[in-house]
């Protein structure tokens, strides 16, 4: 499949029924969740690896993976409204995911989730809760040896010292979040943020 292929099927997924501004849920573009996944794709991270979506949402990288050849993907969610969505999507597309409610501070996720190849992620920015990227980035350390995560633009420098002596970051790609009004403190239809995708390496 395609880029421009991959992008327009991703734009058919519903996004969030109900959103809750606590847990940041904004629906991942298409053209964003396309970047990442091709880029990984490229990289021989997702045609058939084991991949895991922290926080999977409604469902768009973790079924994006999967039309991409993954060989098998599991998408993680605390949110059971979320993950309702998301089976929907996946059941539509025809794409074969299985998705687990939990929180990605359970200690004992690790296990139920199982070994993965490639971590994908568009975990909290912050904005709601400061640091909640942070266990996304400790699970993510946890369960494969290579991740893709969005972020906001500028962390970089906060994930290399983050993760200092558990990864390196092995490439920063830059895209753009355009986030439309949802909640009642948005002042704008659309606001754009400036994202990077960042390539993260655990080290043995």
């Amino acid at each position: 499949m395609k880029l421009k292929n991959l992008e327009m099927t991703l734009q058919r997924l519903a996004g969030f029924s109900r959103p809750r501004a606590v847990l940041e849920q904004y629906q991942t573009p298409a053209p964003l969740a396309a970047r990442l996944l091709y880029h990984a794709l490229m990289k021989g991270d997702i045609e058939g690896k084991r991949v895991c979506d922290l926080g999977s949402g409604t469902g768009v990288l973790a079924i994006g993976a999967s039309l991409l050849g993954a060989e098998s993907v599991t998408g993680i969610e605390i949110d059971d409204r979320a993950i309702e969505v998301a089976r929907r999507n996946a059941t539509m597309l025809e794409t074969d995911v299985e998705f687990i409610s939990a929180d990605v501070k359970d200690g004992g996720l690790p296990g139920r989730a199982g070994a993965c190849d490639t971590v994908v992620m568009n975990p909290p920015f912050g904005a709601q809760k400061a640091h909640a990227d942070r266990p996304f980035i400790d699970l993510a350390l946890r369960l494969a040896p290579v991740t893709y995560g969005i972020f906001n633009a500028g962390s970089t420098s906060f994930v290399k010292t983050y993760t200092e002596g558990r990864g390196e970051i092995a490439e920063r790609v830059g895209g753009s979040f355009p986030i439309k009004r949802t909640f009642a403190f948005h002042t704008k239809d659309v606001q754009e943020i400036e994202v990077e995708i960042l390539r993260l390496i655990r080290i043995p």
